[in-house]
């Protein structure tokens, strides 16, 4: 199956607002358009930056499927879709090879066809075929807004990096089977990490293109209970823990969204002091990653650097990470265990905080 790229992200949310209102003015991202009459009983803005598109949705009628998911997840993204060259032939493909139907095939105006599949716990995926380059998002959908005046600095995000998937314990490799089956993703990495009497499994998926990838983790419940737990219990059952959005000047970005309200996790200074010993020199100053509470890791195509915020979500279930790659192909393999240890301690303090 022909997966392109990641075609956009949809947030389901109680207040559509408050959460465009987030990613508008803490993330820098611009309103591009809102619901039309082809998306009755809910209220949906479409926003975007640099290549992301992100639709943020909620029910207005306590029927609609949007307020169900919410009840039962809180806010959380709900559909990532998937760019495909025939999203009819996608669909049928994804259905023989196991996937479960949500919507069938559709026509939006001439140009786009949009369909959907169940994937791996909340998570859904929506199959999207555009044959205009440049045209309308979704039309009868989706009302653009009138072209805003171009930003006079750089867009600071400019691609999904990668979705972070969180599933059960001893459902890991069912998850990996359904990409590898269904959309005939490639396993490319995996990992183990022990923290604490915790463990977390992790493994990576990717479309032949390259540029859509799923980091699937789950907690093993063999070991004592820590935050993916925690996110399984909250989350009501598996779902997407974060997204990964790539950037060209990482210190920037966290400069600049820190400024405006975003809340990064913490890393112990020690982190710091052993920067050279174990990667020897790289592209930014230990100074300016101390700094920004900023990640590194080097393999054998090159650097990467990585952070991730403080959830934001009501849950405390869903968070970003900001990613800016010099060559790098992997997924800071030496930081996974420093996210899990960060995140260990968010989790001690809001423990004792309760």
């Amino acid at each position: 199956m022909d997966v392109t790229t990641v075609d956009h992200v949809e947030f389901y949310a109680g207040d559509a607002e408050r959460t465009a209102r987030l990613l508008v003015e803490a993330y820098g991202f611009r309103r591009l358009g809102h619901g039309g009459p082809g998306l009755p009983g809910q209220h949906t803005l479409l926003l975007g930056q640099g290549g992301i598109r992100v639709l943020v949705t909620a029910a207005t009628d306590p029927a609609h499927p949007v307020a169900a998911y919410v009840r039962r997840h809180g806010d959380g993204v709900a559909r990532i879709g998937l760019r495909v060259t025939d999203a009819a032939e996608a669909y049928a493909q994804a259905l023989r090879r196991g996937a479960a139907p949500v919507a069938e095939p559709r026509s939006w105006g001439t140009d786009v066809v949009t369909a959907e599949v169940c994937g791996p716990g909340a998570l859904a995926h929506r199959l999207v075929e555009r044959r205009g380059s440049a045209g309308p998002f979704l039309p009868g959908g989706i009302e653009p807004l009138p072209a805003a005046p171009a930003p006079s600095t750089p867009d600071l995000l400019e691609t999904v990096d990668h979705t972070a998937l969180c599933v059960a314990g001893g459902a890991l490799d069912e998850a990996v089977r359904f990409y590898t089956e269904v959309f005939e993703f490639k396993e490319i990495f995996e990992e183990r990490v022990e923290v604490g009497g915790q463990a977390m499994e992790s493994k990576v998926v990717q479309s032949g293109s390259g540029e859509v990838t799923f980091t699937i983790v789950a907690p093993d419940p063999a070991l004592r209970p820590g935050q993916l737990d925690d996110f399984l219990r909250a989350n009501g059952g598996a779902g997407v823990q974060h997204l990964a959005l790539s950037t060209r000047d990482i210190a920037a970005a966290v400069a600049t969204l820190g400024a405006r309200g975003v809340h990064f996790l913490k890393t112990p200074a020690s982190y710091y002091d052993a920067i050279e010993r174990r990667l020897g020199e790289v592209s930014l100053s230990v100074a300016a990653l101390r700094a920004g509470n900023i990640l590194v890791d080097r393999d054998h195509w090159g650097e990467m650097f990585q952070i991730f915020t403080v959830s934001s979500v009501e849950r405390r279930t869903f968070f970003f990470e900001l990613i800016e790659r010099h060559g790098a192909l992997t997924f800071g393999s030496n930081n996974i265990k420093a996210l899990y240890e960060a995140k260990e301690r968010a989790r001690a303090a809001a423990q004792a905080g309760a």
